[in-house]
């Protein structure tokens, strides 16, 4: 058995999709504290002017009351606590972006039904609504992966890969069991092959190939778990 331990991610990278698919069980974290600029609410998409940052605005500032009446520090904040904001239109923008982008691309509109109601509904928490796109992105692409949430917060867990620090936008840490690999995108030409962007610059263009390019970008198969110390403290 093969588990690896993941951030939660906000239509995430094609690197950490890869992961559900090669590992036999995913932990995804919801007990770290929330990073601002990570894929826990932000996706990379391509367009016509170059790579675009789409950022859900989160209540992170916001202190959680406790039951003695103190409050929590804004920077305690777990991520399963960090609540969805509305502000600035972020929704209507995010899909505009989206239509504008691969409104042209082979399979926009084959999908876009499935897409669109994360941008016309409302959640509460992030790691609801990540986990409702994560779900729905699984079944398009027909990836069966078992995923859990994890209890509480460990700084390393025997017996999983950690890539809770190596998929990230910036400064990720090296991934030797992910090779991004060539395919279609719309603005291939204008500027070359872009890699690891969001699984749906994936899914417009390659439509129900994608699961075979995301077997693709493993070289290798997943490494054995390191062996496990002590009894384990997390659902599976």
């Amino acid at each position: 058995m093969t588990t690896a331990l993941l951030s939660t991610t906000y239509f995430g990278p094609i690197q950490w999709y890869q992961k559900l698919n090669s590992y036999d069980h995913c932990l995804i974290e919801q007990y770290d504290s929330f990073q601002k600029q990570t894929y826990r609410n932000r996706c990379i998409i391509a367009t016509t002017q170059g790579l675009q940052a789409l950022t859900v605005p989160v209540e992170h500032n916001r202190p959680l009351p406790l039951e003695n009446g103190q409050q929590t520090a804004p920077d305690t904040l777990t991520t399963k606590d960090i609540r969805i904001s509305d502000h600035g239109n972020w929704r209507h923008l995010h899909w505009n972006a989206l239509q504008s982008a691969y409104g042209e691309s082979p399979f926009f509109e084959f999908y876009a039904d499935d897409i669109r109601p994360f941008f016309e509904q409302r959640w509460d928490y992030l790691i609801d609504f990540n986990r409702a796109i994560t779900e729905k992105m699984c079944e398009l692409l027909d990836l069966r992966p078992q995923m859990h949430l994890t209890t509480e917060w460990h700084e390393m867990l025997p017996g999983a890969r950690d890539f809770r620090s190596v998929i990230r936008p910036k400064h990720p840490e090296p991934d030797a069991e992910f090779l991004p690999r060539p395919y279609y995108q719309v603005y291939g030409q204008k500027f070359g092959f872009q890699p690891n962007l969001s699984i749906l610059d994936l899914l417009f263009n390659e439509g129900n190939e994608s699961i075979l390019k995301i077997v693709s970008t493993q070289p290798l198969q997943p490494l054995p778990n390191p062996p496990q110390k002590g009894k384990e403290r997390y659902r599976l």
